[in-house]
């Protein structure tokens, strides 16, 4: 499997097969909002197009980084998200890094969301249905996120086969600037459990699809039988 490891920024083509990793936390979020029943996410480009998709459905749970603010039902944690009830709901997500990342790549043949708690899931999609050419977008600071990277890093061997230790990658995650800042309670909007929560290695038994429907990007579960 040929792999490459790109920043937001540096994706100059539309990749084959993507997969966008934001391990703190868009997309530990989002699997958590599927265990909690919810039915898909919606990925929104602004905060704006986040509350316009809010007001256009009122039942629609709207999602966002950083502190609470009007309009929004929920924050970026997945501390926060993991007691809710979204049985049947639709989730509208907008993020700094993680949606910005799946809808850069959103032409893209295959688009897949990943962090550690779907690792395994994403990794066995990708040897049914990756091909030979697999893009991981890493999404956090620009491109440099190391709990990003190491989670790319680990999805790609576990995809090609190998047999790979997740300790390493998972130490590399808990000793990174996002881990920090989120311990420190640097970042608004996060629960003492949210760093825990997210180097939690295949909670999940579903990979993260994210696919267009109309003018939207949606991402839903993808299960295994």
């Amino acid at each position: 499997m040929d792999t490459r490891f790109l920043g937001i920024a540096e994706l100059s083509t539309t990749p084959s097969v993507a997969v966008v990793v934001d391990v703190m936390r868009a997309y530990t979020v989002a699997a958590w909002a599927f265990a909690r029943g919810a039915e898909k996410i919606v990925l929104a480009g602004s905060p704006d197009e986040a509350l316009a998709l809010k007001g256009r459905h009122p039942d629609w749970v709207a999602l966002k980084d950083g502190a609470p603010a009007p309009g929004f039902d929920a924050v970026n944690s997945p501390g926060l998200l993991r007691s809710r009830d979204l049985g049947g709901r639709t989730v509208v997500q907008k993020t700094t890094a993680g949606t910005v990342g799946a809808l850069a790549v959103k032409d893209a043949s295959l688009v897949l969301c990943a962090g550690f708690v779907v690792a395994e899931a994403t990794a066995r999609l990708l040897r049914e249905r990756g091909g030979d050419d697999v893009t991981f977008v890493v999404t956090g600071e620009d491109g440099r996120a190391d709990e990003d990277l190491a989670c790319a890093q680990y999805i790609a061997r576990r995809a090609a086969g190998e047999a790979a230790d997740a300790e390493p990658y998972l130490r590399r995650a808990g000793a990174s600037r996002a881990a920090a800042e989120l311990a420190q309670g640097v970042r608004a909007g996060a629960h003492p459990d949210d760093v825990a929560l997210c180097l939690e290695l295949d909670r999940f038994s579903f990979a993260l699809v994210a696919t267009p429907e109309g003018s939207l990007m949606t991402l839903r579960p993808c299960t295994f039988t």
